[in-house]
């Protein structure tokens, strides 16, 4: 981890960088020296304190790769669009996978309680693109979804892939919310058109 390195470079003293994080100057030590995990939350915010991009902490930066989330993913949220303001999109960090290394990588944060048994909110999802890997649907995955309503208002969520004994496809939440424990039927319903979007790879909790 680079950020001794980085806090050097910027002619700031330990103190002045855990004041700085609202930090006592034992815990900025623990994260210095390796002690305390730098979560993607803290890399984010000493990105803007030493005036660098948060994957600049990363020492082997050819095993990180950095995915744009771009957009939140909410059932029961119906827009026209899904995709957030680029003020408001943001990048995480996750493994340089090589199985997915020729592949685009996607990003959009949870919101709400449909998978929170899974995911808690404001969880990024790292997700490919099903069209551009071409791979069929695998039973017990989670992939994100998007449903759209006769009126072409849309709604994205996530759910895992479940096949019955009748070969029937259905989604399933992971949710402790009862507004959100009913399976989906993958073929739609009620004018809905439901597609699967990408399958998720990766999840990283997002701090305040």
């Amino acid at each position: 981890m680079r950020l001794k390195e980085l806090r050097k470079a910027q002619g700031m003293t330990q103190q002045e960088v855990a004041d700085a994080l609202h930090l006592h100057l034992t815990n900025y030590n623990k994260l210095e020296n390796g002690k305390t995990e730098l979560t993607v939350g803290l890399m984010e915010r000493l990105a803007e304190i030493l005036h660098c991009n948060p994957v600049d902490f990363i020492s082997n930066r050819g095993n990180v790769r950095i995915v744009r989330v771009s957009q939140r993913v909410q059932a029961g949220t119906w827009s026209e669009s899904l995709v957030w303001d680029e003020d408001d999109w943001y990048e995480v960090a996750v493994p340089d996978d090589p199985a997915y290394r020729h592949f685009s990588l996607y990003g959009a944060e949870t919101a709400g309680p449909s998978m929170n048994k899974r995911y808690p909110e404001g969880s990024a999802l790292i997700y490919t693109d099903i069209n551009e890997t071409g791979e069929s649907p695998l039973i017990g995955k989670r992939y994100i979804i998007e449903r759209e309503r006769s009126d072409g208002l849309r709604e994205a969520t996530v759910k895992t892939l479940w096949k019955d004994e009748s070969g029937k496809f259905w989604l399933l939440p992971e949710s402790n919310d009862p507004r959100h424990q009913e399976p989906i039927d993958l073929s739609g319903g009620d004018g809905d058109i439901v597609r699967i979007v990408g399958r998720v790879i990766y999840s990283v909790q997002r701090e305040d």
